[in-house]
C-alpha cells in the first residue's frame, strides 16, 4: 500500500522530470542533473547512476550537466568527464550548469566542458588538491597539499638560522617523505587534468591560455583558501568560457527552481540525487 509520503515523493519526482523535459525543449539540448549534499564527495560510485542517466543520450547530442558538489576525488571526476565525452562524441557540445557551487573536483568537471553557465549565486573554486593527514591525536583531516609543502619550506628556511635549528628538529623528524611526494604529485595531477581538458574543449583553439588558466585555478597562494569563491566575473577574468544568466532570465529561473527542488529532496548531508527526464536515483554515502 502506498503511503502519503511515498505518493508525495513520487509526485515531486515526476514534477521535476517534467521540468527537465521543458528545459530540454527550450534549449534543444539533453539535460542530466547531479546534486549532492554538503558532505557528499565526488566518488567512483557516481559513475553508474550517471551512466544510467545517459542511456538515451546519443552520440552527437549536445548535453547539459546541472552540477552541485563541494568536491571530491580527482580520479572519479576524470572518469565522469570521460564518460560524458564518450557518450556525446567529439563534435557535440558539453555545457555545465552551476546553479550554486561546483567546488574543487566539481570545478575540474566544469572546466572540462565547452562552456559553463552561471548565475548570481554561482561559484567555482580553486582546484588545488586536498590530502588526508593524521593529527597528533589520531584525527584524519583534509589539508591543502600546497599548504603542507609551504609549511615544510617554512621550517627548512627557519633552520638556516644557526640560532633556531634545535626548535625545529622535532618537527623535521615528524615529516613523512611519502606524504611530501603525494602532495607534489597531487598538485601536478590537478594541473595536468585542467590543462588536458581545457585543451580538448573549452580552450582548444587558444593554446597560449591553457597553462595560464590552469595555473591560476591551481594557485592557492592567490586564493589562500581552498573554499575561496570564484564567481562568474572572476571565472571569466581567469579566461574560462562563462555564460552569465541574470535572475530575471526565465531559463535561469527554471534551472534554479529545479536545483532547489532537488536539493530539498536530499535525505541527509551525504545524499546525492541523480535525475534526467526519465530516471531518478538517490544515493547515501
Amino acid at each position: 500500500m502506498q503511503t502519503p509520503l511515498f505518493r508525495a515523493l513520487q509526485a515531486g519526482r515526476y514534477q521535476r522530470q517534467e521540468q527537465i523535459r521543458a528545459i530540454e525543449e527550450h534549449t534543444g539540448r539533453r539535460l542530466i542533473c547531479y546534486v549532492s549534499g554538503p558532505s557528499a564527495l565526488v566518488s567512483r560510485d557516481d559513475v553508474p547512476p550517471l551512466y544510467d542517466l545517459l542511456q538515451d543520450v546519443r552520440e552527437g547530442d549536445d548535453l547539459d550537466l546541472l552540477l552541485h558538489t563541494m568536491g571530491g576525488d580527482v580520479d572519479a571526476a576524470e572518469r565522469i568527464v570521460l564518460l560524458l565525452y564518450k557518450t556525446i562524441g567529439r563534435k557535440a557540445q558539453l555545457r555545465v550548469i552551476v546553479p550554486d557551487s561546483a567546488k574543487s573536483a566539481g570545478t575540474l568537471i566544469a572546466v572540462a566542458g565547452d562552456s559553463i553557465v552561471m548565475g548570481p549565486p554561482s561559484e567555482l573554486g580553486p582546484i588545488d588538491p586536498q590530502v588526508i593527514v593524521s593529527t597528533n591525536d589520531g584525527q584524519r583531516l583534509n589539508r591543502p597539499a600546497q599548504s603542507y609543502l609551504d609549511g615544510l619550506t617554512y621550517i627548512i628556511d627557519q633552520t638556516k638560522d644557526v640560532e633556531l635549528p634545535t626548535a625545529y628538529v622535532p618537527l623535521l623528524g615528524k615529516l613523512d617523505p611519502a606524504l611530501i611526494d603525494v602532495c607534489r604529485k597531487a598538485l601536478t595531477r590537478s594541473q595536468k587534468f585542467a590543462e588536458r581538458f581545457l585543451a580538448e574543449r573549452m580552450l582548444r583553439d587558444q593554446n597560449d591560455k591553457i597553462t595560464r588558466v590552469a595555473t591560476r585555478l591551481n594557485d592557492n597562494k592567490q586564493w589562500l583558501s581552498h573554499g575561496a569563491v570564484i564567481n562568474c566575473d572572476e571565472a571569466a577574468s581567469i579566461g574560462l568560457n562563462v555564460t552569465y544568466l541574470p535572475t530575471a532570465d526565465p531559463l535561469w529561473q527554471n534551472y534554479w527552481r529545479l536545483y532547489c527542488q532537488m536539493k530539498a529532496e536530499l535525505h541527509t548531508p551525504t545524499s546525492k540525487l541523480f535525475e534526467s527526464h526519465y530516471s531518478s536515483l538517490q544515493m547515501d554515502a
